[in-house]
């Protein structure tokens, strides 16, 4: 069962997502008022639960972004070998991974517009599987790191190109405009190692096949990502780690292929789902 965040007449609400519609179920928790209080809670079952037998009332929403109010969003970066080889650095491999912040307001929902903003036409998209803490701990063991996920999501880690670069040690101010990047459609729930060790992971532009790879070769795999963060930093349910794209973005060919407006990206894995996004310029 996959559920969703989503909006509809101006009320937002949490459901279980069907080829009909949603399911509300928001309304019959009203103790957990979104979905990271569901994930606080363990909730994820109850819901599942209280859906079954259930047909789809709400239809024509708008998605939201599935935790509408985590307190981290950590990214790694450069996390699959011919990404890394596209730094040209000679370095086989770094030692530790590559990691930053991203704020909640810099993305939006499935089928909703990424925005290119006028400052910049380098808007580029980045195909990546994200994952939602479930059970919060420091210095979690990697052998364990799987036991602290709730739930999947797909994300298209929009960046503005020129952004990255405008300073030397940092990348945050291009990975972080409002509404430059897409989390959703969903949230899958996490309940075994075959949903992550080795999937496949796609973003297509427009119908053409941009980047595909496998989870099975990213350099850092998800359950050292767990471990390494939580040495420095407490997860807590809720939390969201958005695990590095395959080589491919736009920024990489030559000469380069940014996002205009009327682009369709769509972010796929297997076992999660499609996550779209058409862009648009900042009005």
């Amino acid at each position: 069962m996959k559920f969703a965040t989503y909006t509809m007449a101006g009320s937002q609400y949490y459901g279980a997502v069907t080829d009909g519609g949603m399911i509300p179920l928001s309304p019959n928790f009203p103790q957990w008022i979104t979905l990271r209080h569901v994930i606080e809670n363990d909730g994820l079952h109850a819901l599942a639960k209280a859906a079954q037998g259930c047909t789809a009332t709400h239809h024509d929403v708008t998605y939201d972004i599935p935790i509408p109010n985590p307190e981290k969003i950590i990214c790694v970066g450069v996390n699959f070998p011919d990404r890394n080889a596209e730094y040209k650095d000679g370095q086989e491999a770094p030692p530790n991974m590559s990691l930053f912040p991203r704020f909640p307001r810099s993305f939006t929902g499935h089928n909703q517009p990424v925005i290119r903003p006028p400052e910049s036409e380098k808007l580029d998209y980045e195909g990546e599987i994200a994952v939602v803490i479930g059970k919060g701990g420091r210095r979690i063991a990697e052998a364990d790191a799987y036991d602290h996920i709730a739930a999947l999501t797909l994300c298209n880690e929009g960046t503005i190109r020129d952004w990255v670069r405008h300073a030397k040690f940092n990348v945050t101010q291009g990975k972080n405009w409002d509404a430059s990047g897409a989390m959703g459609p969903w949230l899958v729930p996490f309940t075994a190692a075959a949903q992550l060790d080795d999937i496949r992971l796609t973003a297509h532009v427009n119908g053409e096949l941009r980047q595909d790879d496998r989870t099975s070769r990213m350099l850092f795999p998800i359950r050292r990502q767990i471990a390494y963060i939580s040495t420095f930093t407490t997860l807590v349910p809720g939390d969201i780690i958005v695990t590095g794209t395959p080589t491919g973005a736009g920024a990489r060919f030559d000469p380069p292929k940014f996002l205009k407006p009327g682009d369709v990206v769509e972010v796929t894995a297997e076992g999660i789902g499609t996550l779209r996004s058409e862009v648009v310029d900042e009005t």
